[in-house]
Protein backbone atom coordinates (compact mmCIF):
# COMPACT_ATOMS: atom_id res chain seq x y z
CA UNK A 1 0.00 0.00 0.00
CA UNK A 2 1.82 3.48 -1.21
CA UNK A 3 0.31 5.76 1.66
CA UNK A 4 1.68 9.28 1.36
CA UNK A 5 4.27 10.49 4.47
CA UNK A 6 1.45 12.95 5.76
CA UNK A 7 -0.95 10.50 6.15
CA UNK A 8 1.40 7.87 7.67
CA UNK A 9 1.90 10.26 10.17
CA UNK A 10 -1.53 11.68 10.76
CA UNK A 11 -2.12 7.66 11.43
CA UNK A 12 0.87 7.82 14.27
CA UNK A 13 -0.44 10.72 15.67
CA UNK A 14 -4.30 9.82 15.57
CA UNK A 15 -3.68 6.01 17.16
CA UNK A 16 -2.26 7.31 20.88
CA UNK A 17 -5.65 9.47 21.52
CA UNK A 18 -7.44 6.18 21.75
CA UNK A 19 -7.11 4.70 24.94
CA UNK A 20 -7.74 1.19 23.11
CA UNK A 21 -6.45 1.06 20.20
CA UNK A 22 -9.16 -0.61 18.46
CA UNK A 23 -11.12 2.78 18.68
CA UNK A 24 -8.61 4.28 15.57
CA UNK A 25 -10.38 2.18 13.39
CA UNK A 26 -12.57 4.35 11.68
CA UNK A 27 -10.52 7.16 11.70
CA UNK A 28 -7.58 4.99 10.14
CA UNK A 29 -10.22 3.81 7.58
CA UNK A 30 -11.12 7.37 6.28
CA UNK A 31 -7.17 8.76 6.49
CA UNK A 32 -6.72 5.64 3.96
CA UNK A 33 -9.85 6.36 1.65
CA UNK A 34 -8.72 9.74 1.80
CA UNK A 35 -5.42 9.32 0.58
CA UNK A 36 -6.26 6.48 -1.65
CA UNK A 37 -9.43 7.06 -2.93
CA UNK A 38 -11.03 3.99 -1.26
CA UNK A 39 -9.72 1.06 0.69
CA UNK A 40 -7.59 -1.87 -1.13
CA UNK A 41 -7.72 -5.06 0.21
CA UNK A 42 -4.23 -5.14 1.61
CA UNK A 43 -5.65 -1.75 3.95
CA UNK A 44 -7.42 -3.85 5.96
CA UNK A 45 -4.38 -6.41 7.32
CA UNK A 46 -2.19 -3.39 7.09
CA UNK A 47 -4.92 -1.85 9.41
CA UNK A 48 -5.23 -4.85 11.30
CA UNK A 49 -1.67 -5.08 12.21
CA UNK A 50 -1.04 -1.58 13.10
CA UNK A 51 -4.13 -1.65 15.73
CA UNK A 52 -3.56 -5.36 16.66
CA UNK A 53 -6.58 -6.66 15.50
CA UNK A 54 -7.48 -9.65 12.99
CA UNK A 55 -8.18 -8.78 9.50
CA UNK A 56 -11.87 -9.83 9.49
CA UNK A 57 -12.14 -7.42 12.24
CA UNK A 58 -11.45 -4.84 10.06
CA UNK A 59 -13.02 -6.23 7.15
CA UNK A 60 -16.47 -5.72 8.93
CA UNK A 61 -16.30 -2.61 9.66
CA UNK A 62 -15.74 -1.91 6.22
CA UNK A 63 -18.18 -3.88 4.49
CA UNK A 64 -20.96 -2.73 7.34
CA UNK A 65 -20.38 1.33 6.66
CA UNK A 66 -21.77 2.80 3.52
CA UNK A 67 -19.29 5.42 3.52
CA UNK A 68 -15.99 3.14 3.14
CA UNK A 69 -15.01 2.25 -0.70
CA UNK A 70 -13.94 -0.85 -1.85
CA UNK A 71 -13.18 0.22 -5.29
CA UNK A 72 -11.38 3.34 -6.88
CA UNK A 73 -14.35 5.89 -8.48
CA UNK A 74 -14.08 8.71 -10.99
CA UNK A 75 -12.34 11.36 -10.51
CA UNK A 76 -15.57 13.01 -9.76
CA UNK A 77 -18.00 11.66 -7.12
CA UNK A 78 -22.04 12.71 -8.24
CA UNK A 79 -23.73 11.41 -5.23
CA UNK A 80 -27.63 11.92 -5.59
CA UNK A 81 -29.84 11.61 -2.73
CA UNK A 82 -32.67 8.88 -2.67
CA UNK A 83 -34.51 9.32 0.83
CA UNK A 84 -38.43 10.17 0.83
CA UNK A 85 -37.85 13.57 0.28
CA UNK A 86 -35.75 13.28 -3.06
CA UNK A 87 -37.36 10.56 -4.13
CA UNK A 88 -41.11 12.62 -4.31
CA UNK A 89 -39.63 15.36 -5.42
CA UNK A 90 -37.84 13.58 -8.51
CA UNK A 91 -34.38 12.28 -7.57
CA UNK A 92 -34.90 8.72 -9.00
CA UNK A 93 -35.13 11.23 -12.79
CA UNK A 94 -31.72 13.48 -11.83
CA UNK A 95 -30.04 10.29 -10.62
CA UNK A 96 -30.87 8.46 -14.38
CA UNK A 97 -29.75 11.66 -15.95
CA UNK A 98 -26.48 11.44 -14.87
CA UNK A 99 -25.99 7.95 -15.49
CA UNK A 100 -27.11 8.61 -19.19
CA UNK A 101 -25.12 11.63 -19.55
CA UNK A 102 -22.24 9.90 -17.73
CA UNK A 103 -22.66 6.72 -19.59
CA UNK A 104 -22.42 4.23 -16.67
CA UNK A 105 -24.74 2.92 -14.32
CA UNK A 106 -24.66 3.34 -10.38
CA UNK A 107 -21.65 2.46 -8.49
CA UNK A 108 -19.60 2.14 -11.68
CA UNK A 109 -16.71 4.41 -12.93
CA UNK A 110 -17.95 6.29 -16.09
CA UNK A 111 -15.84 5.43 -19.39
CA UNK A 112 -12.43 7.28 -19.08
CA UNK A 113 -12.81 7.48 -15.60
CA UNK A 114 -14.37 10.67 -15.35
CA UNK A 115 -17.53 9.90 -12.92
CA UNK A 116 -19.19 7.92 -10.27
CA UNK A 117 -22.77 8.11 -9.69
CA UNK A 118 -24.45 6.83 -6.52
CA UNK A 119 -27.55 7.04 -5.29
CA UNK A 120 -26.85 7.47 -1.62
CA UNK A 121 -29.01 7.91 1.71
CA UNK A 122 -30.11 11.42 3.38
CA UNK A 123 -27.78 14.14 2.74
CA UNK A 124 -29.42 16.60 5.00
CA UNK A 125 -31.40 19.03 2.65
CA UNK A 126 -34.90 17.89 2.57
CA UNK A 127 -36.67 20.79 2.24
CA UNK A 128 -34.43 21.91 -1.27
CA UNK A 129 -35.22 18.39 -2.79
CA UNK A 130 -33.87 16.46 -4.76
CA UNK A 131 -30.29 17.32 -3.41
CA UNK A 132 -26.95 16.16 -5.45
CA UNK A 133 -23.54 15.74 -3.79
CA UNK A 134 -20.51 16.75 -6.27
CA UNK A 135 -17.53 15.85 -4.70
CA UNK A 136 -17.92 17.75 -1.52
CA UNK A 137 -20.30 20.56 -3.21
CA UNK A 138 -23.94 20.73 -2.42
CA UNK A 139 -26.19 21.18 -5.38
CA UNK A 140 -30.04 21.73 -4.44
CA UNK A 141 -33.42 21.87 -6.34
CA UNK A 142 -31.99 19.31 -8.89
CA UNK A 143 -34.49 18.66 -11.54
CA UNK A 144 -33.46 16.61 -14.72
CA UNK A 145 -32.75 20.64 -16.50
CA UNK A 146 -30.17 21.02 -13.50
CA UNK A 147 -28.88 17.58 -13.62
CA UNK A 148 -28.05 17.97 -17.31
CA UNK A 149 -26.31 21.79 -16.91
CA UNK A 150 -24.21 20.32 -13.99
CA UNK A 151 -23.18 17.33 -16.47
CA UNK A 152 -22.33 19.79 -18.91
CA UNK A 153 -19.95 21.45 -16.53
CA UNK A 154 -18.72 18.73 -15.63
CA UNK A 155 -17.69 17.51 -18.89
CA UNK A 156 -16.37 20.89 -19.86
CA UNK A 157 -13.99 21.02 -16.78
CA UNK A 158 -12.28 17.25 -17.67
CA UNK A 159 -12.19 18.57 -21.83
CA UNK A 160 -10.33 21.77 -20.36
CA UNK A 161 -7.63 20.13 -18.28
CA UNK A 162 -4.49 18.59 -19.84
Amino acid sequence: MNLKPATLSRIDEVIPHYPVRRSALLPLLHLIQEDLGYLPDEAMPWIAAKLGLEPIQVYEVVTFYPMFRRRPIGRRHIKVCRTLSCALRGGHETCATFEREFHTHCGEVSPGGEVTVEFVECLASCGTAPVVLIDDELHEHVDVAKAQQLSNQIKAAAAARP
